[in-house]
């Protein structure tokens, strides 16, 4: 019996201390998280970004989640990648389970909203894709979204990840169409 009791004491302690946090830990996340909301801004207006996918959402609100080294959206000056990649026992077009299509980007427009949130968007046209793509950055944070609005079907698709500079992301490209 009393140690029936002394666990649930220390079950009670650890759970209340588990929801109070060091204000002194809770500033330095806050701090890297800024630091990295900073960073991705940056590479936003220098053109050089990946939005790394963990979860991908599909037309009728399905989702799936994946990794973010085979599932991005990534912009290198005037070239945009669209890559889309499942764990199949199918290679894909792509080679890796999915689908990569490149293209070249007009139209980049950026701005911000009343909660001071990012939103980029641009055309991206090329061999397999014909599509608008808008990405919405949270503000004081790298975690974004990015929809991808094909111009000539509904099948719009959202990445949700997080956004990296080109030199700090590491991701796999499979074959383009």
């Amino acid at each position: 019996m009393k140690i029936a009791t002394i666990l649930f004491a220390l079950t009670v302690f650890t759970l209340t201390g588990c929801k109070s946090q060091d204000p002194a830990v809770k500033a330095a996340n806050e701090a890297e998280q800024q630091a990295w909301f900073a960073k991705a801004v940056q590479a936003l207006n220098d053109r050089e970004f990946v939005l790394e996918a963990d979860q991908v959402t599909f037309k009728r609100g399905n989702f799936v989640y994946v990794n973010g080294s085979t599932n991005f959206v990534s912009l290198h000056k005037d070239r945009a990648t669209i890559q889309l990649a499942f764990n199949s026992p199918y290679a894909g077009p792509n080679g890796i389970g999915g689908i990569t299509v490149d293209g070249s980007v007009s139209n980049i427009k950026t701005s911000t909203d009343k909660k001071r949130n990012l939103i980029f968007s641009m055309s991206v046209t090329g061999v397999g894709v014909s599509a608008r793509v808008v990405i919405q950055m949270v503000n004081g944070t790298n975690k974004c979204s990015a929809t991808v609005y094909p111009n000539f079907s509904s099948n719009v698709i959202t990445f949700s990840g997080n956004l990296y500079a080109e030199e700090d992301s590491n991701v796999f490209k499979g074959r383009s169409l």
